[in-house]
């Protein structure tokens, strides 16, 4: 408080607040005015301001500069934008070319969206609504069987090796460990 019994100072413009335009951040106080995004200058209240020590912003500008950064880690729609984000100071990230999809499907969805991605049993398009993930790979659902014996697979029933799926009763079969008390009967034989 002032001496002379005016207001407290404003964080932004260091003019005198008065209680009835006071708005308060982390202890500090703004005019209505004032109290706006750093960097897109947009009206800030309670439930959309975020601060980083002296600095305030808006939620979504906060994001862009101080959250996680990479795929995967949009925030709406503006996830979906060109923006460099050179006004919040930060640097641009250097992105790879990207090179336009080899898929011959000539619909326009497959062009639009750059088709989809090809199953490794049957090298045919996968779409989302039929994909299983299996070694890293999409398959679709017909085709997520074991290698070995054609079980139907699940999540929780599948195992890899070298880019195959194989359910869990083949795999350890054939690339199990070996030798006796492992169930390998041939090998205790040999030993006699």
């Amino acid at each position: 408080m002032s001496t002379w019994g005016g207001g407290v100072k404003c964080a932004a413009c260091e003019k005198t607040v008065y209680h009835a335009e006071e708005m308060q951040c982390n202890g500090r106080s703004f005019h209505k005015t004032c109290f706006i995004c750093m960097v897109c200058r947009k009206g800030l209240d309670s439930t959309t301001v975020a601060a980083h020590e002296s600095e305030i912003y808006c939620k979504t500008c906060y994001g862009k500069k101080y959250g996680p950064k990479g795929y995967g880690y949009g925030q709406g729609a503006g996830a979906l934008s060109s923006d460099t984000g050179e006004q919040l100071g930060t640097e641009p990230q250097e992105t790879k070319p990207q090179r336009p999809a080899t898929n011959s499907n000539s619909n326009k969805f497959a062009q639009k969206f750059g088709g989809a991605e090809k199953c490794s049993r049957c090298s045919k398009s996968v779409y989302a609504a039929e994909k299983m993930m299996g070694g890293g790979k999409p398959w679709h659902k017909t085709c997520f069987r074991c290698a070995l014996c054609g079980k139907s697979l699940e999540s929780t029933t599948v195992t890899d090796k070298d880019g195959e799926i194989y359910c869990k009763v083949c795999y350890a079969k054939n690339f199990g460990p070996k030798g006796m008390g492992l169930g390998n009967l041939g090998c205790a034989e040999q030993q006699e």
